[in-house]
């Protein structure tokens, strides 16, 4: 008879790791208590990443109200004869 170990572990040990509560780690030797908190500077390093998007969206915002609202080709008016383009004109042979 082959018996197949399927890693099956007895309700006992599932439940025993649940109940061990969640304790404070002690910080290394040498630290003191605020070790691994947020300091002072990454409240500052936020604000200035802060500031820099909102100067980017606003000159953003500039750049795209200068473009115009479409790129497509101009159609030809009515003023230049149908032949020639307007930079025919300009130019001598």
């Amino acid at each position: 008879m082959l018996l197949v170990d399927l890693g099956v572990v007895p309700v006992e040990a599932q439940v025993a790791a649940v109940v061990v509560p969640a304790q404070d780690p002690e910080p290394p030797p040498g630290k003191g208590e605020e070790f691994g908190k947020a300091s002072p500077i990454a409240l500052v390093v936020i604000i200035l990443l802060g500031i820099a998007t909102i100067l980017l969206i606003v000159s953003m915002t500039r750049r795209l109200k200068k473009l115009p609202k479409s790129f497509d080709e101009e159609e030809p008016t009515s003023e230049s004869p149908a032949g020639e383009d307007a930079s025919s004109d300009t130019r001598k042979d």
